[in-house]
């Protein structure tokens, strides 16, 4: 029987009750500052060169630094470049210490309404991202329906513990321990543990990419269809 993916926390995962404790550095400038400062130290730049390199001038970097200045995205481009990074990495939180840990105990997990199939995910969930990494449980003899993506996403997925059938369309692929498949993830598909233990498995899913949109000029003129 194939049971839809509800969406239950695991209870052992649930934090205790009461009101939850503020995240340290939720302002995008206290974000931006923390990880300036990170970056610069790596670098082992001082704001002085960093401001030679830049262009931007030492002060304006010390108010974006203490957080007492939101710096425009020319700024934020400039000072990227000089450090040669992303502007985007002036904005991730797992930037503020160079990672972030996920505790296995304060982790959420994603549960079917069956409780035969759940997954959790392992990197930090509410960013946009080019690929999402999730564990995968799979109960004896249970099948779950695959959520169906988004044309051009697709999928790889390992075994690590157990057997699992893969259903993709009509096609079966049985894999073992230790067995990876990449498969199209907008097209119907199925996961099927015809074990009796526990499947495991580790799942990158690749998120489709958004072509770029060309703009054409309003007073373009519209070209001649071929006949």
């Amino acid at each position: 029987m194939h049971s839809p993916l509800a969406l239950v926390r695991d209870p052992a995962a649930d934090l205790p009750d009461g009101p939850r404790a503020p995240e340290p550095f939720d302002a995008p400038e206290q974000f931006v500052g923390i990880n300036l400062v990170r970056l610069r130290a790596e670098r082992q730049l001082s704001l002085d060169a960093l401001a030679r390199a830049s262009g931007v001038s030492r002060a304006m970097l010390a108010q974006i630094e203490s957080a007492r200045s939101v710096p425009s995205i020319k700024v934020l481009c400039k000072v990227a470049a000089a450090l040669k990074v992303s502007v985007a990495a002036f904005l991730r939180r797992h930037a503020v210490n160079g990672f972030e840990h996920l505790p296995a105990g304060q982790a959420a997990r994603v549960v079917s309404a069956s409780g035969r199939y759940s997954t959790r995910a392992l990197y930090p969930e509410g960013e946009p991202v080019a690929a999402e990494f999730h564990e995968l449980r799979v109960a004896p003899l249970h099948t779950e329906t695959g959520t169906r993506r988004a044309p051009g996403t697709t999928v790889n997925l390992v075994v690590s513990d157990g057997t699992l059938e893969v259903r993709v369309h009509d096609r079966r692929q049985l894999l073992a321990t230790g067995d990876a498949i990449v498969f199209d993830a907008d097209q119907p598909h199925s996961f099927r543990n015809p074990g009796d233990t526990e499947a495991r498995a580790f799942r990158v899913t690749l998120n489709a990419e958004t072509p770029p949109r060309q703009d054409m000029p309003h007073d373009a003129p519209a070209q001649p269809v071929a006949s």
